[in-house]
C-alpha cells in the first residue's frame, strides 16, 4: 500500500507536529544571531549570554521526563498547547529585555520549558503513536525531516530584521512566528483520540512512572545510548551558539552565519528522511553511533583550516545532513525497546543527557572563549569525545543487540 494513502487518517494530525517541531527547533537554532548585538547592547558577556542558553537546555533536559509523564495522564494536546504559549512569553521577554535577568527567565525558563512540551521527544511520540509500525520509522524520519525547516526561513529573517532594524525587532518577527505554534499544537493534538496499539508481550504498559523509568535504566542498551547522547547535545549546541561569533572573529560576512544555519537547516531535511529510511532496516543504535563519528570528523576538518565561505556552507551541509537524524533512531529505538504508551517520557530521559551535553556545549564555549579568547580547546574536547561515543555507540550496538525491559509491577 503506498505510503501516502497509508498516512491519508493521520496527516493532520502529522502535519501539526511537524510545524510545531519546526518552528520551536527552527527558532531556538537561531537564536546566536542575536548574541553580538544583544550583548553589546544590554552590557553582558558572552558567558552570561550563554549561561540563559544553557540554562535553557538544562530546563529543557530535567523537565522532558515530567512533560512525557504528564501527556499519560492529561494527554498531548494540553501539554503542547501550554508550551506554545510558553515559547511566545520566553521571546516577548527577550525582546524587551534590559539585563541578565530577563534574558535568564526569558531565554533560560521560559523557552526550555517550552521546548520540554512542544519539542522532539513529543512531537516524534505524536508521530509514532499515529502510524502503523511498518512504517514507523520512516514517518518519524519525515516528520524530523519537516521540524528541520524551521531554520530555513528564521535564521535568513531573524538575520534581516537585526541588521535592518536591530535585535529587538528581530526577536519581536520571532514572536509573531511563534504564534502559528499554537494551532499546530491543537491539530496534532487529535492523537490524543488514536487508541494505542494492543501492547506487546514485553512492552511497558500499566505502571508507574517511578517502575518505567527503572526498568529504562536497568536496560544496557539504554544506558549506553543515553550516555552517548551526551555528546550529539553537546556538539550541536556549540554549534548553534558559537558559530555566529566565531565567523565575526574570522571577519565572515555576518549574513554568513545565517545563510550556514539555513544550510544546516535545509540539510537536515535530507538526513533526517535519510536515517528514517535507514533505521527501518538496520540497527539503530548502530547508525547513531555512525553519526556521532562522522560530525566530530567535520568539526575535526572545518576548525583545522581557515575558515572561508565556501568551507563554512559545506561545513553546514555536513553537519545538517547529521543533525537531526537521531532524532527519528532514538525515538524508534525507545519504542522498539518500551513500547509506545510511556515513550514520550523515556525519550525524555535519555534527552537530559542530551541536554547536559549542551549546557556544556554553550556555556563551556563561551566559558572557555572567556578565559583563553579562542575556541581552539572547545571544539578539540567536542571531538574527542564525539570520537569516543560514537566508538563506544557502535561496539555496543554490535556486540549487545537490544533487549527487552524486565519490568517489576506493583
Amino acid at each position: 500500500m503506498p505510503l501516502l494513502q497509508v498516512l491519508r487518517p493521520t496527516l493532520p494530525i502529522l502535519i501539526g507536529a511537524s510545524i510545531m517541531l519546526t518552528l520551536s527547533m527552527g527558532l531556538r537554532q537561531s537564536l546566536g544571531i542575536f548574541m553580538p548585538p544583544l550583548t553589546h547592547d544590554i552590557h553582558l558577556s558572552v558567558s552570561d549570554f550563554t549561561l540563559a542558553l544553557a540554562v535553557q537546555n538544562l530546563a529543557w533536559g530535567f523537565l522532558q521526563p515530567l512533560a512525557g509523564a504528564m501527556t499519560v495522564r492529561y494527554g498531548f494536546r494540553p501539554i503542547m498547547i501550554a508550551g506554545a504559549l510558553m515559547y511566545i512569553a520566553g521571546l516577548a521577554l527577550m525582546a524587551t529585555a534590559n539585563g541578565l535577568v530577563s534574558i535568564m527567565i526569558g531565554a533560560g525558563v521560559l523557552i526550555g520549558t517550552s521546548l520540554a512540551c512542544t519539542a522532539a521527544a513529543i512531537a516524534m511520540s505524536v508521530a509514532a503513536r499515529a502510524v502503523p509500525e511498518t512504517v514507523r520509522s520512516t514517518v518519524l524520519g519525515i516528520v524530523s525531516g519537516a521540524g528541520s525547516l524551521g531554520a530555513l526561513p528564521s535564521a535568513p529573517v531573524g538575520q534581516m530584521l537585526n541588521e535592518g532594524f536591530g535585535w529587538r525587532i528581530g526577536l519581536a518577527g520571532f514572536v509573531v512566528m511563534s504564534v502559528l505554534m499554537i494551532p499546530a499544537a491543537w491539530y496534532a493534538g487529535r492523537v490524543d483520540a488514536i487508541p494505542l496499539p494492543k501492547p506487546a508481550a514485553d512492552d511497558i504498559g500499566d505502571a508507574t512512572a517511578a517502575s518505567v523509568t527503572r526498568a529504562a535504566f536497568g536496560n544496557a542498551s539504554f544506558a549506553v545510548m543515553t550516555c552517548a547522547y551526551l555528546v550529539c547535545g553537546m556538539q550541536l549546541v556549540f554549534l548553534t551558539t558559537h558559530l555566529p561569533s566565531y565567523l565575526a572573529i574570522c571577519g565572515l560576512d555576518p549574513m554568513l552565519s545565517a545563510q550556514t544555519l539555513g544550510m544546516i537547516g535545509g540539510f537536515n531535511v535530507l538526513g533526517s528522511l535519510f536515517f528514517g529510511w535507514a533505521g527501518q532496516r538496520w540497527n539503530k543504535l548502530a547508525l547513531l553511533g555512525a553519526i556521532y563519528l562522522l560530525r566530530s570528523l567535520a568539526l575535526a576538518w572545518y576548525f583545522m583550516l581557515p575558515a572561508t565561505p565556501f568551507s563554512t556552507l559545506l561545513f553546514g551541509a555536513i553537519m545538517g545532513f547529521l543533525w537531526m537524524g537521531v532524532g527519528p533512531l532514538v525515538a524508534g529505538a525507545v519504542a522498539e525497546m518500551f513500547g509506545l504508551r510511556w515513550q514520550a517520557m523515556i525519550q525524555g530521559l535519555a534527552f537530559m543527557s542530551h541536554q547536559i551535553g549542551s549546557f556544556l556545549g554553550a556555556y563551556g564555549g563561551g566559558l572557555i572563549y572567556d578565559t583563553l579568547g579562542s575556541y581552539s580547546m572547545a571544539w578539540r574536547i567536542g571531538v574527542a569525545l564525539g570520537l569516543a561515543g560514537g566508538i563506544v555507540q557502535i561496539a555496543f550496538a554490535l556486540i549487545k543487540p537490544t533487549a527487552p525491559p524486565l519490568l517489576r509491577t506493583a
